[in-house]
């Protein structure tokens, strides 16, 4: 007599709130993880970039140099060091410790939407409302841009990159992908202009989201719409959408004050998360467990599990 395989658990989401952090800065235009998970970048109207511990809630540092919003950061792989983006058409990159600006890199005409490191952060990737992506070497003195990607018919809004790939979303309602080392660019037009694009954990689709309240999930190598996600507003804000870190959901921004949380393969609304009262601006997934960072106005908002099943602390661990 064979008895049945227990169900496989649902993948659980991040619903209960652990942290708030007024930030005081202004509106926060985005928060991101850093690499591992342990700290926070919010990003703020008042011109400064946080750094903050997520455990404690607690600020650590703030880096003051930008002479407009700033509207993205990314950390290094090795937490030393930071790179920003500002409305004042610049980026900078800067020394973890000291809090110093190590290199401001000007030459985008306009206003500097998205940044990343590459994976070894020798490189800071830009895009700008000027329509290009730009590739600063981080180790070299020169002031010009290494490499100049000036495909787009409009602004860039959002660039993610993944080992030698490359992937923009931009204004014109197009996804590029470039394969960096094969000098290829591959286009997916989906017609609205969009917010923001993603790789899926396991390289193998793209996700991006678009002004006509939809999120799409397209087959990286041939295109082919993979999953459509809607319910969720986004008419006039630039938002963030994601993948959670196991890639077995979609999450979204919206401007009615929740996230949105689909079931990837299913297509099913599986939480909707209620944040607050105002455009939830900005979001980030843990790199390795089930946690959320939210930005709405001035404040962050860490989410996790069940509260006691929250990770512990340092503290708590070398305390018992």
């Amino acid at each position: 007599m064979t008895f049945p395989q227990p169900r496989p658990q649902a993948p659980q989401l991040p619903q209960h709130l652990l942290t708030t952090i007024d930030c005081q800065q202004g509106a926060v235009r985005a928060v991101r993880f850093n690499a591992d998970g342990n700290y926070a970048l919010s990003c703020g109207s008042d011109k400064s970039l946080k750094l903050w511990s997520v455990s404690r809630g607690t600020l650590l540092k703030t880096y003051s140099g930008h002479g407009y919003e700033v509207l993205d950061a990314d950390g290094s792989y090795d937490n030393s060091q930071l790179c920003s983006c500002s409305s004042d058409k610049t980026v900078i990159l800067w020394d973890v410790a000291t809090g110093q600006v190590t290199r401001k890199l000007r030459g985008h005409a306009g206003k500097v939407n998205c940044v990343q490191f590459n994976e070894e952060a020798t490189v800071i990737l830009s895009g700008s409302i000027d329509g290009t992506v730009r590739c600063w070497d981080t180790r070299s003195r020169r002031f010009e841009p290494i490499q100049i990607l000036d495909e787009a018919r409009d602004g860039i809004s959002s660039l993610k990159v993944v080992q030698h790939e490359l992937l923009t979303g931009s204004v014109d309602g197009r996804v590029r992908r470039y394969d960096l080392r094969m000098g290829q660019l591959h286009v997916d037009f989906i017609s609205s202009p969009i917010t923001c694009v993603c790789f899926s954990q396991d390289g193998q689709c793209t996700l991006s989201s678009s002004l006509d309240s939809t999120v799409r999930l397209l087959d990286k190598s041939t295109g082919e719409m993979l999953g459509e996600y809607k319910g969720h507003k986004m008419k006039g804000y630039k938002l963030d959408c994601c993948l959670s870190s196991k890639d077995t959901h979609v999450l979204s921004c919206s401007e009615d004050g929740h996230v949105y949380c689909w079931d990837l393969v299913e297509g099913s609304l599986s939480l909707k998360l209620p944040v607050g009262k105002a455009v939830v601006q900005s979001l980030s997934f843990h790199p390795t467990e089930t946690c959320l960072l939210t930005a709405m106005e001035g404040r962050v908002q860490l989410w996790g599990l069940e509260p006691e099943e929250t990770v512990k602390t340092e503290e708590d661990t070398m305390a018992s």
